[in-house]
């Protein structure tokens, strides 16, 4: 189904564009689309702690299947009596060891309940994963663009600023040989100032987005390269709702912790059940050679060491939970209820977010192509001015009037282009087509969240601590930072195992 929606759209990989995978460089400089993304999949703070949130459901279902499994305890003691006066059995010691073995047989369907909840769930996390990569890729190329614009604005305003520099000169010029007034040499002077006031503003600009470029993408930006072409887009916000409707993370997520929640209310219903287990019990007893004495009796008559053994059934059925088990019930069934009205604001928001992105997404598309129409004939107006000026029909107001509606509509230009950027990712995410796979990040595995499902979810195991904890994630602080996350880290890197 997703393959056919996909094709529908006429759907591309993004950063793949059929060339060879380009390896972040190895001194870490980002400057292209596909490194940023690159860069953000493997070392973005966000998506690693989802990673482990993720893990962390893998041993819910651990955790269920261990309620259905047996389990096995052993005891051990030794007694010296201390003081007994004129009682038969004491002022002896003894020593006691044991082991009982418990396996559960019938439950009233908690255990598979809890299981199949466990499992749905993580269901929901794969969803969650999913939905944090995309929506992490679409602050990067957010961010991307945004120094790029920045950037862009910059060469325009300081380009501004020489022309507005030449022509105050050329003014004082003519002002001195009495072709202009003090008036014209005033204006050029404004807005000369004016000019380096702006160039200030966007300067800030900059480095707020290059600032926020190595939050997201953990680098700071070097010389980025144009984005890629994005893949072609629905024609209508009906079809790329069709399309969210059906690959949205979102509501994957929120559709299996709603089945999820079904199979609690079925545990729950369970708690009323009996429960049966097998037990099995080993005791083995030793007096320690006080047996006869502490009994009173001549030595050699009772023997000085008992062992036994034995199998049964174990039942235990609740009768009376003072409300409590009626209580879990209505409990998760209320949760239950909650999840089934999440879902539906999850999709309406789905759905109203859909058709935003592809209203914003048009809507740039349209500002690009009448700012492009705004920048030519703003580029011919500004030449016939000059040209005008020249023989006295146009004023100096007017030349600098023309040089600063061209300046506008290129910054227009410059940001149109960058929101449609933008807004296409965004609606592209809103379908569910703006994760790792779909963005063609090759050169490399991709997270395979099956591998820990597979290797902890059935384990039997004790004693298995997993992997040490290694913060992947990559720091945006200089090493000898005063921070109280660093000696957190360097403790959890250099801990040593258990």
């Amino acid at each position: 189904m997703r393959g056919r929606l996909l094709a529908a759209v006429g759907a591309a990989a993004l950063v793949g564009c059929g060339a060879a995978y380009a390896q972040t460089p190895p001194d870490g400089t980002v400057d292209t689309l596909r490194e940023a993304l690159v860069k953000t999949y493997d070392t973005n703070p966000t998506i690693m702690a989802q990673r482990q949130s993720l893990r962390s459901r893998d041993e819910d279902v651990a955790l269920a299947r261990a309620a259905g499994r047996p389990t096995v305890s052993a005891t051990a003691g030794v007694n010296q009596d201390t003081l007994t006066r004129n009682i038969v059995g004491s002022n002896g010691r003894d020593l006691n060891v044991g082991a009982d073995v418990r396996m559960p047989l019938f439950a009233g369907g908690r255990i598979r309940n809890a299981v199949r909840a466990a499992d749905t769930r993580v269901e929901a996390g794969r969803a969650d994963l999913r939905a944090t990569e995309g929506d992490i890729f679409t602050e990067a190329v957010a961010a991307y663009m945004d120094v790029i614009r920045d950037r862009s604005i910059i060469q325009l305003n300081e380009n501004q600023v020489r022309v507005l520099g030449t022509n105050l000169q050329a003014t004082r010029d003519r002002f001195e040989v009495g072709d202009l007034t003090r008036t014209d040499v005033a204006q050029s002077d404004a807005r000369l100032a004016l000019a380096r006031s702006n160039l200030a503003l966007v300067r800030g600009r900059l480095e707020s987005s290059e600032e926020n470029f190595r939050r997201v993408i953990g680098e700071m930006p070097v010389e980025l390269q144009p984005p890629p072409p994005l893949p072609a887009m629905p024609t209508t916000p009906d079809l790329a709702t069709d399309v969210a409707l059906a690959n949205n993370a979102d509501l994957a997520s929120i559709a299996a912790q709603a089945r999820a929640s079904g199979f609690d209310v079925a545990a729950a219903r369970g708690e009323r059940l009996p429960t049966i287990s097998a037990v099995s019990s080993t005791r083995y007893f030793n007096s320690l050679g006080t047996g006869d004495e502490s009994a009173g009796l001549p030595e050699g008559t009772l023997p000085n060491s008992t062992t036994t053994s034995g199998i049964g059934l174990s039942l235990s059925l609740p009768l009376y939970q003072g409300g409590a088990a009626g209580a879990r019930v209505r409990r998760a069934q209320a949760f239950r209820a909650q999840l089934l009205e999440q879902s539906i604001a999850v999709e309406r928001g789905v759905v109203s977010t859909t058709r935003a992105a592809f209203a914003s997404y048009q809507a740039a598309l349209e500002a690009i192509e009448s700012n492009e129409i705004a920048v030519a004939a703003n580029q011919l107006a500004l030449e016939g001015t000059r040209a005008e000026q020249t023989v006295g029909t146009r004023n100096v107001l007017d030349v600098l009037n023309a040089e600063q509606e061209l300046l506008n509509s290129q910054v227009l230009l410059v940001t149109a282009r960058r929101d449609a950027y933008v807004a296409g990712f965004q609606l592209l995410n809103a379908m569910g087509m703006a994760e790792a796979e779909d963005l063609n990040l090759d050169g490399g595995p991709l997270y395979d969240p099956t591998i820990n499902y597979n290797r902890y979810a059935g384990s039997w195991s004790d004693w298995d601590d997993g992997p040490r904890i290694q913060p992947v994630a990559t720091r945006t602080v200089p090493e000898d930072a005063n921070s109280p996350v660093t000696p957190v880290i360097n403790r959890a890197v250099t801990a040593p195992r258990q």
